[in-house]
Parts: structure tokens; sequence; C-alpha cells
């Protein structure tokens, strides 16, 4: 043995090989490479740019006999069942606390102080009927609104194959020639007027929008007859805005639809249908249809009165109105309409006929609008017109 060491001793020295004692891997503290890697990444695999996750296999299905959980986990899943716990967003308790809520009186209280002050501000006085009404809409509020409407109405002629006449057809021309002296008389000159024939012989019927737009369907001309009639209906839609109807008509639907959504909201939406529907058809024949009634009564007197300043023969309107009778047979009745029955407004115009042949023979038959203006300023003034 001694002689193999000495032998073993030189071969180690001629190769360089210095044996030293490697000491074991500490099992508590970091290497020091470690230590300078592993605050870079805390949370994460060394080499790996994955986070650390739990790792929540669960192992084999187990049997749903044998698992208590299971029909609690597949009912949690079900619509129904999720459904049937649900909890209520309004219970009577809760409902019964904020109605008792100090909070909640002291607001409305301030709404009904606010809404009434609104009302009473916004109050006119119709100088041709002396009737009082709420109108909070601006002209040009009410003018905005009916450039929506232009849109709809020729969107609708488009789709329905109907089409306008062109400015060369005698119908259109016939048009233009009583607007031309009947805009002079109503004091509205610098609105953008434009007159628009739609070519439908069965509809007689006509409109002019605020701000000027003139919609006559040609169904309406041979009723008419001649410029004499047509103008009794120009007139008449004219009439319309000068008396500011249509800012009327967009005031009360505040307060329709006020009421019926407070009854909505304090059944807690359970009669949604029946205040829809029901509510509003009471309230139609309630307010609406009769508010629709004084209008046109009033576009009616207004309507003679300017046709008759701009030389119009006003016993025409006549003619035409029973002409319109016999066209309309079958007509509802007055108390299911917005307007008055036909026969009802020959008796009316019969009334009013001497005054208005009072007014063309005074009238120069130069397109002053007298009775135009004496109608803004007393409405302005809030009296009526004698």
């Amino acid at each position: 043995m001694r002689a193999l060491r000495l032998v073993l001793q030189p071969a180690r020295r001629s190769l360089g090989v210095v044996a030293t004692r490697i000491p074991p891997r500490s099992t508590t503290a970091p290497s020091p490479i470690l230590r300078r890697i592993q605050p870079q990444f805390p949370g994460r695999r060394l080499f790996s740019q994955t986070a650390c996750r739990p790792n929540k296999w669960q192992g084999p299905p187990r049997d749903p006999s044998r698992d208590p959980d299971y029909q609690l986990r597949v009912r949690s899943r079900d619509p129904t069942y999720q459904l049937s716990r649900a909890k209520p967003l309004v219970t009577h308790d809760s409902l019964r606390r904020f109605i008792r809520s100090p909070s909640l009186h002291t607001v409305v209280v301030l709404s009904i102080v606010g809404a009434v002050a609104f009302y009473f501000s916004n109050l006119q006085t119709v100088p041709v009927s002396g009737r009082r009404r709420f109108n909070c809409f601006s002209e040009e509020s009410v003018k905005a609104a009916s450039d929506a409407q232009v849109k709809r109405i020729e969107y609708d002629v488009e789709q329905t194959g109907k089409r306008f006449l062109g400015n060369w057809d005698p119908r259109t021309r016939m048009v233009e020639r009583v607007m031309a002296r009947l805009i002079p008389v109503s004091g509205m000159e610098d609105a953008e007027w434009e007159v628009r024939v739609i070519d439908d012989p069965r509809t007689a019927n006509a409109f002019v929008l605020p701000g000027g737009k003139v919609f006559v369907y040609s169904g309406l001309i041979p009723i008419a007859k001649n410029e004499h009639g047509l103008a009794a209906v120009l007139g008449h839609e004219i009439a319309h805005n000068l008396a500011e109807h249509v800012g009327e008509r967009m005031s009360s639907q505040i307060g329709v639809n006020m009421l019926l959504y407070s009854v909505i909201f304090l059944t807690g939406g359970i009669a949604i249908f029946a205040t829809s529907f029901i509510g509003g058809g009471i309230l139609d024949l309630l307010f609406s249809k009769p508010m629709g009634r004084l209008q046109e009564s009033e576009a009616d007197y207004i309507g003679l009165m300017m046709m008759a300043e701009a030389c119009y023969d006003p016993q025409q309107a006549l003619g035409f109105w029973q002409r319109m009778e016999r066209a309309q047979q079958g007509e509802p009745p007055e108390w299911m309409s917005t307007h008055p029955s036909n026969h009802n407004r020959i008796q009316k115009i019969t009334e009013w006929m001497p005054k208005a042949t009072e007014k063309m023979e005074q009238s120069d038959c130069q397109g002053t609008s007298a009775f135009a203006d004496m109608f803004r300023s007393a409405m302005r003034r809030g009296v009526r017109m004698e």
C-alpha cells in the first residue's frame, strides 16, 4: 500500500490537480446568486415569468350521492333557482321608510312650489277667445321640432311611393299665388316659406308648419274649387302658427307625461299597462281633444279675418266647409275628434261672417298685417281682442 501511494502522489502533482474539500450545500441560506436574482422576481419561480399559482385541482369527481354540496352547486347555477332566491329591489319596509322620509317631503314640497310657479309664469291669454293656456316653448324650440317633422314627412312621401309636384304644375302655382297674398297679412314675411304639393288625389288635407313649410295634398284642391276656397284652408293653417298652437300642444304633453309617470312610480310599475293605455286614453278624451277643438275654432276665426284682409271673399269659406262636409261622410262624433264637426264649423263661420265682410271692405288689398299685429300685441299684453 505504501508503494502504491508513492506512485500516485507524483502523478497528481504532474497533472496540477489539487484536492480540495467541497463543503455541503446549505439548506438554510440561499447562495449569493439566488440572493441577487430572487428580489427581482418576487412571487415567481426561478427562471420563469409565470407567477406562482395554487393548485386548485380537486381530484377526480366524487359520487354526487356522497357529495353533500353537489345539489347546492347545481342549484346555484340554475337561473330559475337564483331568481326564486332573489331579493326584491323595493320592499314594503323600504318603501314605507322612503315615503316617511323627511327629505322626501322637502323635495316634494319644493317640486310642487317650483312647478306651480313655473306654470303661472308661462300662462298666456289667447286674444280672440280669451282662453287661458300654458305655453313654455319658445319659437326657436318649436321651429327645431318642426324641422324634424319636415324630414319625417319627406321620408314618408318617399317610402309610400308618392311624389312632390314640380313648380311648373298648375296646382303648385295655384297654392303659391294664394300664399303670396296671405303671407303679408300674417306678419310672418321673415319666415323661410316653401310650398310643397303632394301628389295624392285621395287625401284632402293641408298644413303649415312653424318656420314657413307649407304642405298641401292634391286631393284638397278639387274640394277648394278656387283660390278663395284654398285661401280659407291655408289661412286657417297659418293661423295655428300665429296663435302658437304647436307650442301649446307640446307644453300640454309635459303635464300629461308627469301625471302618468308619477302614477307608474307610486304604484311601483304595477299599473304601467293600465296607466299607459287606459289612463292615456282617458286624459286624451278629457284634455287633449277638447283643447284641440278650441284651437281649431280659434284658427277658423283668425284665418277668416286674414283671408278677408287679403281681399279673398269670406263667403267662399262657407262653401268650402259645406263641400268638405259632403266629402267626409261618416266622420266620428265631435267628442272623439280633435276638430269640431263640419256642421258646427259652418255655424260658427256664419256668426263671424258680418265681421269678416266688414274686414274685407275696410282692407286696401295691399297686404297690410293690421289684424296679425293687433293679435300679437294683445297676446303680449294678455288681453282679449274686441
